[in-house]
């Protein structure tokens, strides 16, 4: 069996660098935000480009903290919307929802499954205070175009970039190319933890300093507490593992670009529509996701052949049960992409052999 993912071989990659590091900071004695955290916020800054980041418990955190930050700082109320695409994963509406703010869908672009920034004005009301674009599969939104409008009508751009490490939009990389960002470091992701753990980016200052206080249980200095906070920190041993992956993040990425050529070149199947790439240094390919109206057959194809494929996602947010309120809205394009897409894998852990494989697989199926 070809796995979609196997996380064991890509650390295995990094294992004696990885112990070593752990032992390090068993051996510190330290744990909860020492020095590890701090020089992976460091460190992590820099990559991005951005002025700071705040390491948190994970990427849920990581955007639910943004919104509240700015909930703290006057710029949102209650009641406020935020728009986000409609074909995202749960995590970035629920974000809006945790603080009290209202989520406003809006369809993607078909071909790179990206928010269209062409439907976001006509969402735009006197009670929008924000945008939220996904830079979904890794590859980044159109930034150019969203921070024109945010800029005409006074709203913040929070980027979702847990997809897209290492990402571009020109010469920027994602987490520095809105008002703040929110990270994922599952362990699945590009840069991924060895257990869960999440960071925000941002240039602001007051907000940097906000949302390390929330998630310190509202404290900015120790036993004195500015707000009603939570608990949401990057502890040491995940800081540390980062770190050393951070340094063969552009390594990684520079494989799964490997592999996707190859897919793109390769894959010559009338059945298949395969993924729009904006520009090559845009995507980090976190996920390489095609179409098809025959899509459950075709999964069912690859796994005869041993070829593990996964659906991200099978089913689109309005229609999730916990937002049985949109239950009644019709979002055909979210729809239409949550009914056909199929994640092919990709990452380090391939050979040369199992890419070929699949291709020839995917290409030998006729429906």
């Amino acid at each position: 069996m070809i796995p979609f993912l196997d996380l064991k071989i890509i650390n295995a990659q990094y294992r004696t660098e990885l112990i070593d590091t752990f032992t390090k900071v068993i051996d510190s004695g330290w744990y909860i935000q020492g020095n590890e955290c701090e020089r992976f916020e460091d460190e992590f800054a820099a990559y991005c480009g951005s002025k700071h980041c705040i390491g948190v418990a994970n990427g849920l955190d990581a955007l639910i903290l943004i919104l509240r930050a700015y909930k703290e700082l006057g710029v949102m109320r209650e009641g406020d919307e935020v728009i986000v695409p409609s074909n995202t994963y749960i995590a970035s509406i629920l974000a809006i929802s945790e603080n009290g703010l209202i989520p406003v869908l809006v369809e993607p672009l078909l071909d790179t499954y990206l928010i269209d920034p062409t439907r976001i004005e006509e969402k735009i009301t006197s009670k929008t205070k924000a945008i939220l674009p996904v830079h979904l599969y890794g590859q980044t939104c159109d930034m150019n175009a969203i921070n024109t409008l945010a800029k005409k009508y006074n709203l913040k751009v929070i980027e979702d970039s847990a997809q897209s490490h290492g990402a571009y939009s020109g010469e920027m990389r994602c987490g520095n190319l809105g008002d703040a960002s929110g990270f994922s470091f599952y362990p699945g992701k590009n840069l991924g933890a060895l257990g869960d753990g999440g960071a925000v980016t941002t240039n602001n200052d007051d907000l940097a300093q906000t949302i390390r206080a929330l998630g310190n249980y509202g404290s900015h200095k120790k036993y004195e507490n500015l707000f009603k906070g939570v608990n949401s920190r990057l502890d040491e041993i995940q800081a540390a593992m980062l770190r050393i992956k951070l340094k063969y993040l552009d390594s990684e990425i520079n494989k799964r670009r490997e592999i996707a050529n190859y897919y793109l070149e390769n894959i010559q199947n009338d059945l298949i529509i395969l993924p729009e790439v904006l520009k090559q240094n845009n995507h980090v390919w976190h996920l390489f996701v095609i179409r098809t109206e025959q899509r459950d057959k075709l999964q069912e194809y690859l796994s005869r052949d041993g070829i593990q494929t996964l659906i991200h996602y099978p089913i689109p947010p309005h229609q999730q049960n916990a937002y049985h309120e949109w239950h009644s809205e019709k979002y055909p394009l979210s729809e239409k992409i949550h009914q056909e897409v199929l994640s092919l894998p990709i990452g380090s852990h391939l050979t040369p052999n199992d890419v070929k494989q699949i291709v020839d697989t995917v290409n030998s199926y006729k429906g």
